[in-house]
């Protein structure tokens, strides 16, 4: 990590300790999972959603995750929470719009896998129970890959 993003990252866990969150907007989205904000500062930064893993662009409902999650909150003001970065140098942060967290919503429109991995809410798995009991969005597909064995089959 270069000092730069170092340094901006504990500048932004720090203030998260005192505030509890970040407001910026929504400036653009470069896929699903994956939102670039500006905040009151006129700091640009790349959001990865946390707990949720959407399908690439080039995968089935990859484009719908994407439309998906700038229907919801592209020019919108949203708080968010920073949690770490990746290794692609982006904030992974729990973001929230309109009383809602984005993951669970891509989860419960079946356009987003449950990132157990990387998460312990339980309930995102219920959620995700649900649309794929119900075929929703991507549940629909039975040939459906997900994003990181895709990202394998890629590389």
């Amino acid at each position: 990590m270069n000092i730069k993003k170092g340094f901006y990252f504990s500048a932004l866990i720090f203030s998260n300790l005192f505030y509890g969150q970040i407001v910026a907007k929504v400036i653009g989205i470069k896929d699903g999972n994956t939102v670039v904000v500006l905040d009151d500062n006129n700091i640009q930064n790349t959001l990865r959603l946390a707990e949720v893993d959407c399908p690439e662009s080039g995968q089935p409902f990859g484009k719908n995750a994407k439309q998906f999650t700038s229907s919801q909150v592209f020019g919108k003001s949203i708080k968010y929470y920073p949690i770490n970065l990746d290794r692609y140098g982006r904030t992974v942060a729990k973001v929230y719009y309109e009383g809602k967290y984005l993951s669970e919503e891509l989860i419960k429109a079946g356009l987003g896998w449950w990132y157990y991995r990387y998460s312990d809410d339980m309930n995102l798995g219920k959620l995700q129970d649900i649309a794929k009991n119900k075929k929703i969005g991507l549940w629909s597909d039975t040939k459906i890959v997900p994003p990181w064995e895709f990202r394998k089959s890629t590389n």
